[in-house]
This record gives structure tokens, sequence and C-alpha cells, in this order.
């Protein structure tokens, strides 16, 4: 069994069904159609095989993955926090950030339905009342209407650990909240977005400006405004679906790591998200806005993003 992209996996197969062992496995079958499905770490894939008899029979069953985009942001220095906004975004401090890569999109509905799928994942909590949603005049729990759960729209209603889980099944992990910022900035630009200082407009982010989310109510497909993006290609670092990252939230940067890691010590009772949202107007998306959720919540307005670390 093979990944999408060439690489060999070892996963469980099952053979009509029944696990019978491990990738690459050999056997002697009945001369039948058999259906082989295999369920390697990032991924799952079936393929029907027609045995004949007393012949040899083979198949290289092909891995689906969530099909993650990588984009490379090569390390620096910067400032990270700001002195015009919350008192959470002080003090600005001097952080240094290896290179990584980072998912160029938050994860989509498709995507986390590969996971799910897989068997890698659980649902997400569309529709059993546990997600916080807007309901054009207040925020309440229940269904996730289906004008957010496009495909190609970003996830939502996912918790922390649900993040965590899909991060280690695609084959990467949380950002850091350093490398997240970073990131955000364009590679550490002393800017307030992405693109610059110039306020947030839905020109360049899905926010709260003519009615929430540009006036659709709801979220947009991944990379609907390409004026936003980073340099280095990132869409949506600025409005459409806040983000889960791996640090706890703390109440300011005293005591915050400056070598790009996550702040997990001592443990907290909230985990950081970033990014802004469709909900949000100009001031909660800049780069240096931040916000912290207890990790069991849920919300339509909250998804995530992966990175992973560059060897």
């Amino acid at each position: 069994s093979t990944y999408t992209d060439g690489t060999v996996c070892e996963g469980d197969i099952k053979l009509d069904g029944k696990l019978v062992g491990q990738t690459p496995w050999g056997g002697d079958v009945l001369a039948v159609p058999h259906t082989v499905e295999v369920q390697c770490p990032k991924g799952s894939g079936s393929q029907q095989v027609v045995v004949v008899h007393n012949k040899r029979s083979e198949a290289n069953v092909a891995i689906e993955t969530g099909g993650v985009e990588w984009v490379r942001i090569p390390g620096g220095t910067f400032q990270m926090g700001s002195n015009g906004g919350d008192n959470g975004e002080k003090p600005v401090h001097r952080v240094t950030v290896p290179t990584f890569e980072m998912s160029k999109t938050a994860v989509t509905f498709r995507q986390y339905r590969a996971c799910v799928s897989a068997g890698g994942c659980t649902p997400a909590h569309v529709d059993d009342g546990t997600c916080r949603n807007w309901n054009g005049s207040k925020w309440e729990f229940g269904r996730l209407p289906s004008s957010f759960q496009g495909d190609e729209q970003p996830v939502v209603c996912v918790d922390w650990d649900q993040a965590q889980a899909y991060a280690r099944w695609a084959g990467g992990r949380l950002p850091t909240e350093a490398e997240w910022e970073y990131a955000a900035r364009s590679g550490g630009r002393d800017w307030k977005y992405p693109w610059g200082d110039e306020d947030a407009t839905c020109s360049r982010a899905v926010i709260s400006e003519g009615g929430d989310g540009c006036g659709r109510g709801s979220t947009w497909p991944v990379c609907s405004r390409p004026k936003g993006n980073t340099t280095q290609g990132l869409c949506d670092m600025a409005g459409n679906v806040w983000e889960w990252v791996q640090d706890w939230y703390y109440g300011s940067y005293n005591g915050a790591p400056t070598d790009g890691s996550a702040w997990e010590k001592p443990t907290g009772s909230d985990r950081v998200n970033r990014g802004g949202s469709w909900y949000g107007i100009a001031r909660y998306v800049r780069a240096a806005d931040r916000y912290g959720d207890d990790p069991g919540f849920r919300s339509g307005s909250l998804g995530l993003r992966l990175a992973r670390s560059v060897r």
C-alpha cells in the first residue's frame, strides 16, 4: 500500500471485511473477486481484486489522505505582540522562530471528513447540539446550518482534542502561537495584518462588514480572498475562522518562550485560538489579536490549521 504521493505505508489489511494482517501481505484465497481494504496511519483505501484459480494476483492499494498543501515559512526573529491592542498582547517581546511549514488553508470539511472516514477522527459536532452557533441575533448551542458545511469551507465545531487528532492523522501538528503570529505577519514583518497596515475589509478578509461573513452570514470557502494572503501564500490568516493553536492561554506574555516553542507550562485552563472570524470586525483579525477557550469548546467560528517542523 502506498500514499498518493508514492511513499510506502504499512497498515492493517481487511479482506472482505475481515482483518487478516498488515501490508505487505500474502496468502492463499478463494478464486473469486475480493475487496481489499487498507488502513494506514494517515488515511485509508480499498480496491477490488479478482483472483484466478492457481494464479497469483497482486494489488497496490492507493491510500487517500487529506490532501494538505504545505507552505514553507523561512525562520527568523520578530517582535511578537502589540502595544496597540488588548493587555493580553503585551509585553511586546523578541521571539526567534525556526523554519517550519504551515498548511496553506484552514482544514476544510472535506479534509476533516477524510480523517473521520479513515477512523482517525471523531465527527465534527455539527448536529449533536454541543456546538455554539450564531442564529442571527444571539449565540446558542444547536445544529450547525448547512451553509457552513461545504466541502471547501473550513471545518468548525471541533474542539482542541479533535484538532490534535486531525493534525496527527495528517502528519502535522498544531502551530505554536509564536509560529502562527510570525506566519500571519508574512514572516515576522511589523504589520498589523498579513498584507500590511491597511485596515481589513471584505476585499481582503471574510469578516463582519456589510453583515456577518461579508453579508453571507457564514464562513466562505477557503482562499476566497486571495488579496489578503500572506507574502508566502497562506490564505485566511485574517478572518473566516478562528484557529486553534498549541499553547495554553495566559493573560499576558510575561514569561512566554522566546524560541518559538509552545507555552505549555504551567498548565492553564484555556487554549489559544487566533485569526478572528467571519463574525469579527477588523480589530479582531489583526495578526497580534489573541483569544482563549476551554479545550472542549466547539463553535461555528472556530477551526484549525496545521504546522509541521522542518528537519
